[in-house]
């Protein structure tokens, strides 16, 4: 059994000459093809993501709404070099360095004029539908579709 075995890992297939006599380039098709795919798979992608992480702990602010890498909920109360001091309850507020933040829920100022501009366009559209449409329209509009029987309640037409 050792000699079969010692045979197969020795023996070259028949035709093809010496061992080494094909261009060495060639062998090592597989191992940069292997090498590019994990690039593009495994090493850009981490390596977008730890710059969009450092990006986002830059750019904490006091009043940011965050989650911790341990679930907690808080609010940033005051921003440190390497650490944040997050308000979790009323009278509880707890240090935690800048790598322990996972997410940031709502930017503070950004939620604010966001709320602020989605209010005024509600409230611009409900203007705009009292001014811009008759009272007689509204209600053959709003009576229509109570005037039409369904089918499904064998009403007849």
């Amino acid at each position: 059994m050792n000699l079969l075995t010692s045979f197969l890992l020795m023996a070259t297939p028949e035709g093809q000459g010496a061992p080494g006599g094909g261009n060495p380039l060639v062998s090592f098709v597989p191992f940069i093809l292997i090498i590019a795919i994990f690039y593009f798979l495994i090493i850009r992608p981490q390596n977008k993501k730890q710059k969009e992480t450092q990006k986002m702990l830059d750019s904490l602010k006091k009043g940011d709404k965050i989650v911790t890498i341990g679930g907690v909920h808080g609010t940033i109360q005051n921003v440190k070099d390497k650490s944040v001091i997050v308000k979790i309850d009323d009278n509880v507020k707890v240090e935690f360095s800048r790598s322990a933040i996972s997410s940031v829920e709502t930017p503070a100022k950004d939620k604010d004029e966001k709320d602020a501009k989605e209010t005024k366009k509600i409230e611009d559209n409900a203007a705009k539908a009292n001014t811009g449409s008759t009272p007689s329209s509204t209600t053959a509009e709003a009576a229509a579709p109570e005037a039409k029987p369904d089918k499904k309640d064998g009403g007849a037409e």
